[in-house]
């Protein structure tokens, strides 16, 4: 799979990734592909019936064709298809992929879990190879606000938890969804240096890790 090696400093491609049965018109993965230059889809295909080794092997020819560095804006199942990336890519730290922010990450490891979506556990529970925010709610039906945390500590995910927001998609009435574009611009600010260089992995995990201000007033910020 993907090893490639910086060939020269730019900005990073912003990759969504949606998770089982696509993103419509409204959800927020859409609207930035819409409104944002640096943003484009992952188009993993079979929405409707996903199939594990298919999204990665997609995603994988999705981040080669960015040539350069990618940051993965993950959604649902789409999170759980960059964990099982992750895994079997090996690829050095921190490029391709910059960073990944996996927004509501399904827990396909639940024993009631759609037959769609069991196709993919276990769930990867390996370290990421690059710096990454995971974002849950906590009434989110397709995981548990503990089952996400567990998550984010094992990928060594900076955590965030969005308070009562539903699955964190068009349901949840976002629109462009600011404060994800915020969580957003902080792992591109983790990519690379003042110089262009890409970060070293500490560095660029402390930065992510770092915020003036909480993209969700009121709720827990963890790391």
């Amino acid at each position: 799979m993907t090893s490639q090696s910086p060939r020269h400093h730019r900005a990073p491609t912003i990759l969504t990734v949606p998770g089982f049965n696509n993103s419509g018109p409204a959800h927020w993965q859409t609207l930035w592909e819409q409104s944002r230059s640096d943003t484009r889809r992952a188009e993993l295909g079979m929405w409707a019936t996903p199939h594990r080794n298919v999204w990665v092997t997609k995603l994988d020819q999705a981040i080669r064709d960015a040539h350069g560095p990618v940051i993965l804006a993950a959604h649902s199942l789409g999170a759980i298809a960059v964990a099982w990336w992750a895994a079997l890519a090996g690829q050095p730290q921190g490029y391709p992929v910059a960073g990944a922010l996996l927004v509501a990450p399904a827990n396909v490891d639940n024993s009631a879990s759609p037959s769609d979506l069991s196709g993919f556990a276990p769930t990867p529970d390996a370290p990421l190879p690059f710096p990454s925010i995971l974002v849950a709610s906590t009434d989110d039906p397709w995981i548990t606000i503990d089952r996400a945390r567990s998550l984010a500590v094992a990928w060594g995910s900076h955590f965030v938890d969005a308070g009562p927001q539903g699955h964190l998609n068009a349901a949840s009435v976002f629109g462009h969804w600011d404060e994800g574009q915020a969580l957003l611009d902080r792992l591109i600010g983790a990519a690379s240096d003042e110089q262009g260089r890409p970060c070293a992995p500490g560095i660029a995990r402390s930065l992510v890790a770092t915020s003036t201000a909480h993209p969700f007033p009121g709720v827990g910020l963890g790391g």
